[in-house]
């Protein structure tokens, strides 16, 4: 017999769980409500509890340069420069100019800034136009779902063996097992199945905010 061992989250067991995880201090309140503000496009932002994992993370694998792709109003970005030392450098990939001024405007209020270099422009030619002996601990894919897989085959050749990378989405709110007229949801199943098989990494999926994969560069 299988035993189940997972918990369904109610809205107010997630509650519970980002009051109790760090990150909840600074800026972090604003830009919680700069999202909020957006309505329906606040879903784009990432969940408190998935910010506090990605710090204690980053600071865990002692990581130094990072790379983000998809910033939206930063909130990622201030996690994962959180977790970078001093003198520790986050590039972002953002394609819209007007997210990425809000983005620098949280960062600066964060006094992180400094850590933190934003490239605006469409994320696959960024990541093109990288040399190669640009180097990476950490990497964090979180734009256009359609160009995920993409997106994955620019960054690992840009990471460290033993680098991380981590895929925000990749349940697509449970539609990976019957994606339908979804390409979205299409291809993230079909990079789910690949990276399943893929002797490149070691793979983790985690079931928490809308699922998160780790990928560890072999």
């Amino acid at each position: 017999m299988t035993v189940e061992k997972f918990i369904s989250l109610t809205p107010e067991l997630h509650r519970y769980a980002v009051e109790h995880s760090s990150f909840r201090d600074g800026v972090v309140p604003e830009v919680e409500r700069a999202a909020t503000e957006m309505g329906e496009l606040a879903e784009m932002q990432i969940a408190g509890d998935q910010a506090a994992f990605m710090t204690v993370l980053v600071r865990a694998i002692g990581a130094r340069g990072a790379l983000e792709i998809g910033t939206f109003l930063g909130y990622g970005a201030i996690a994962i420069a959180r977790g970078l030392p001093e003198d520790g450098q986050l590039v972002c990939c953002e394609l819209d100019e007007g997210y990425a001024d809000r983005a620098r405007e949280h960062l600066r209020w964060a006094g992180l800034e400094d850590r933190v270099e934003i490239r605006v422009g469409p994320a696959l030619e960024a990541l093109r136009a990288m040399e190669s002996a640009e180097q990476y601990d950490f990497a964090f894919i979180d734009a256009d779902k359609t160009e995920y897989v993409d997106y994955f085959e620019e960054a690992l050749p840009r990471m460290r063996r033993n680098g991380l990378i981590m895929l925000d989405n990749t349940m697509r709110g449970g539609t990976v097992l019957d994606p339908g007229d979804s390409e979205s949801a299409r291809v993230t199943a079909e990079l789910n199945d690949r990276l399943a098989r893929d002797d490149r990494v070691e793979v983790a999926m985690l079931g928490f905010a809308d699922g998160i994969t780790l990928l560890r560069k072999r």
